[in-house]
This record gives structure tokens, C-alpha cells and sequence, in this order.
């Protein structure tokens, strides 16, 4: 039995810490913050409840296999999961509007031309033909298996280029597929939305980033009951169903090495701690400058991911009933200063104090400068209020109050004020995590920072295969 350390009690992390447990090794975790979760945050305020990080689940089966494999109850008897129908609505500039359906290619492209015109659906199809081409050639390196030794061919891109007479002409960028092969600046919004939502900029994202709307429209969006906050409550109690130990309120400052090995590590108020593996979900390189660069430092430590961009969320307060016809999820296209805004409108009781009232939260992706002061922040919640009144009607003369939830608040929590994305092939490997394997024996990486990835399924993903490295050894090739 060995005795395992794990810096931090995100989603990622505890999902190592409860298959570690299981295979029977000493798990204590220690957590900067007051409680777990990580990026899985709830905001609570006067009988109103919010999800201040992601608010739908996607590839839900990466934790139906965490519930299975650590204990009997499956996944659906520790929560509830939702099928989110229509899977999102999209307004776009000038106010044009569409519904698309929970997985369903021909749902899709029906609707798409009943709202753009003929032909629209037809394209889409086309590009998620492509997208799929990109998905299945990397769907294995960078989901299902360690990170190779040698990243470089997944710096590669995997999209196809699009044949233009006897030449195929260089598709590098996500906003270069929008342009050359959808040719309507709505469907290139659109496809946009998907890159904003997971922390990319479209136009310096690479093409391969088409595979996010393929594995939405592909595999669905999910709404766990009681927000995703009842998922990292779900995750932590099986966690400690297991025995794993949690102790909160306790950063660490120091991974300690001996003899060129992680040994334990050093708890900000002086004490040591011994372990014979080091598991960190703490953000890279915030905690581990001396064990990752930046991609194209031309250094032969791992790498890690930089997008440059974090979130604002915006909690919305309001007096009066949802109306029948509302939907769970609506994109608010950008138009002017106006950002990209997804507003979630869940109709979930634990979430609002009575029918009375609505919880409704507001997202942007946004550049990460430090440079904007409170006012500055403030500005742009208001440009996202704006937006979201779009999808909610008279949400002005509704709204009691709002908190900002800003990339600065992300820094102060976590010491970063990125959100990560999901591993991406291509642009020179600049998107892909840094390795779960870091440079010093004994120390693991595990969570959004580390391969595979940003994102709830990406990150369980990652717990997965640091256990499965500890567990099985050097051998371990992913899930088969």
C-alpha cells in the first residue's frame, strides 16, 4: 500500500484519488480552498444557487466508469442526468434564431435550413464529415491514451484540407473553416460559439478545434440535477465512501524531491508531509515552474498548455416565473463590443428560492489582461447582461441583483487566471496539456491542466490515467 499525496480536490484529482483508493493505496488530499470541486464552483445567495463554472456535462460515460469502477452504485443512482432538449438555441446578430436538437445530424441540418435557408444544413453536414476525420485521428492519442513520449506528431494538423481543383489549400485556423467551407457568417458564427465556449479564440484556434461541436451534436449535452455542483458532491462522497482523506484549508508550497524523486511535500504553514507518489491537480506550471514550459521554448522539459483567455460569469437574480417556453441553454452571437454570451436558464427548483423566481447565470470567454480594473470588469458584465436580454424577456425589469464572477477572481483562488481547454491537435502543439508523467518521478499531474485536458470530461479523463499509471506501472497504455 502505498501513501499518495493529492494537491487539490478538483474533479480531476478526486477522480484519482477514488480509483487509487480503491486499488487500495493511503490517499489524503489537501486542498487550498474550504471545500472541493475546483473549477465546479457554486455561488449561493438569498435562496438563489448558481454553478459559477460549467453548467452541462458532456461524454458523460467518462464518470458512469468512475462510479463503476470504485463502488456499486452507477453514476445515475448518485445523481440525476438530464438530456438538455433543444441542445441550445442561437441568436444571432441581426436576430435571426435557431433551435438545434440533443444529437441528432439530421435534426440539426433540418433546422438549420428551415432558419438560414436551403443548403445551410447541408454544409454544416459537410464540415461535421470533416470534423469527424479530425476526431477519429485523435480521438486515441489524445483522450484515451498517455500523452506519447514525443507530442510532436500530435503538434500536426489533423483536419482535412478542403480540395480546391487539383490543389488543397492550407486550412490553419478554426475561423478559416468558418469562412472557406460554411460561406454563411451565421453558420461561421456558430461554429465560432463552440471554440469560445471552451476558452479558444477562433481565430488563432486550430482547425482540429472543429472536433468540439462534432463531439456535442455527436455524443449530447447533459444537465445533472441540482446543478454540476451535485456532481462534484457526488465524486467527493465517493471519494470518501473509499477512505480517502481530505483536509481543507491547507495549500501547499513545495513538492519535495530526493535523490531525483517526488518524496512528499511541503504545506504552507512549514509542515512535511512524506508520499511515495506526488498526484497534483493544482494548475500548470502555478505550482511546478522547475517541471513544464511554454510550447516552442525549444527546452526538453514537458510542455503546457497557454490560451491566454479566462471567463466572466455573470449570476442573475430574477423576480418572476420562467416562462413554458424558455430553454436551457442560449447563445447570444456577438455583434459590436458584445461578446459571445451562453445563458443558462435551467429549470431546476434546487436552484431558485420558490416558481416565483429564476436563477440565471451569463458566460463570455474573455482575454485575460490585468490591466482591467473593477470598473473595467463591471463594463463588460454589463455588455453580457445586455446580450443575455436577448434570450430572456424583460430581463431588466426582472433582475433583483447580479454577482461578477471575473478572471482575476479565478487568479486569486487558483494563482492563474486561465481556464483551461481541451487538448487540441495542431498549431504547433501550443494546445496540448502538459503530460500526466511530469519530469520527476513520483510527481503526477492530474486534472483540467494536464492531458487531456479543460473540461469536465477531459479532466475525469485525466484522474483515470494517472491511476492507471500508479497502479499498473510504466506499461500502462490508456483504456482499451
Amino acid at each position: 500500500m502505498a501513501r499518495i499525496v493529492v494537491i487539490g480536490a478538483g474533479l480531476g484529482a478526486m477522480a484519482a484519488a477514488a480509483r487509487l483508493a480503491v486499488a487500495g493505496h493511503r490517499v489524503t488530499v489537501y486542498e487550498r480552498g474550504a471545500t472541493y470541486g475546483g473549477a465546479v464552483g457554486r455561488f449561493t445567495r438569498d435562496g438563489f444557487a448558481f454553478d459559477t463554472g460549467p453548467g452541462l456535462l458532456h461524454l458523460p460515460a467518462v464518470y458512469r466508469d468512475l462510479f463503476v469502477k470504485t463502488g456499486r452504485e452507477p453514476l445515475e443512482e448518485c445523481v440525476t442526468l438530464t438530456q438538455v432538449d433543444p441542445a441550445s438555441r442561437h441568436v444571432f446578430a441581426g436576430g435571426t434564431r435557431v433551435d438545434l436538437p440533443n444529437a441528432s445530424r439530421a435534426g440539426t441540418v433540418a433546422a438549420l435550413d428551415t432558419a438560414l435557408g436551403a443548403g445551410a444544413g447541408e454544409r454544416w453536414g459537410d464540415f461535421l464529415v470533416r470534423a469527424r476525420e479530425a476526431w477519429d485521428r485523435t480521438r486515441r492519442p489524445l483522450l484515451e491514451e498517455p500523452q506519447p513520449a514525443d507530442p510532436a506528431p500530435l503538434a500536426r494538423e489533423p483536419y482535412p484540407a478542403l480540395k480546391a481543383g487539383l490543389l488543397r489549400r492550407p486550412t490553419t485556423t478554426l475561423a478559416q473553416v468558418g469562412a472557406r467551407e460554411l460561406r454563411d457568417p451565421r453558420l461561421a458564427a456558430l461554429l465560432d460559439a463552440y471554440a469560445w465556449s471552451y476558452g479558444f479564440d477562433p481565430a488563432t484556434a486550430p482547425a482540429s478545434a472543429a472536433v468540439l461541436p462534432y463531439m456535442e451534436q455527436t455524443f449530447g449535452s447533459w444537465y445533472v440535477g441540482g446543478g454540476l455542483r451535485a456532481l462534484a458532491d457526488a465524486v467527493y462522497e465517493r471519494c470518501r465512501k473509499r477512505r480517502v482523506e481530505f483536509v481543507f484549508d491547507t495549500p501547499v508550497a513545495e513538492v519535495l524531491e530526493k535523490d531525483g524523486r517526488a518524496v512528499g511535500v511541503r504545506l504552507a504553514g512549514g509542515e512535511t508531509v512524506e508520499a511515495d507518489h506526488v498526484v497534483s491537480g493544482a494548475p500548470v506550471p502555478a505550482l511546478h515552474r522547475d517541471h513544464v514550459v511554454e510550447w516552442g521554448h525549444g527546452d526538453d522539459r514537458p510542455r503546457h498548455q497557454v490560451t491566454g483567455t479566462g471567463r466572466v460569469t455573470v449570476c442573475l437574480a430574477l423576480r418572476g416565473r420562467r416562462e413554458a417556453e424558455a430553454v436551457h441553454r442560449t447563445v447570444v452571437h456577438a455583434a459590436g463590443e458584445r461578446p459571445t454570451v451562453t445563458v443558462l436558464r435551467p429549470d431546476d427548483p434546487a436552484l431558485r428560492p420558490d416558481a416565483g423566481h429564476e436563477s440565471v447565470t451569463v458566460t463570455a470567454t474573455v482575454g485575460t489582461s490585468p490591466e482591467r480594473d473593477a470598473a473595467g470588469w463591471e463594463a463588460v458584465a454589463d455588455r453580457m447582461v445586455e446580450a443575455a436580454g436577448h434570450a430572456v424577456p424583460g430581463l431588466r425589469e426582472r433582475l433583483l441583483w447580479r454577482h461578477v464572477r471575473t478572471p482575476e477572481d479565478v487568479r486569486r483562488d487558483t494563482g492563474v487566471a486561465e481556464v483551461p481547454g481541451p487538448a487540441l491537435a495542431g498549431a504547433g502543439g501550443r494546445l496540448l496539456p502538459a503530460g500526466n508523467r511530469s519530469a520527476l518521478p513520483g510527481l503526477w499531474f492530474a486534472g483540467g491542466w494536464s492531458h487531456p485536458g479543460g473540461g469536465l470530461a477531459h479532466a475525469g479523463m485525466s484522474g483515470a490515467l494517472v491511476a492507471g499509471f500508479i497502479v499498473e506501472g510504466a506499461d500502462f497504455r490508456g483504456s482499451r
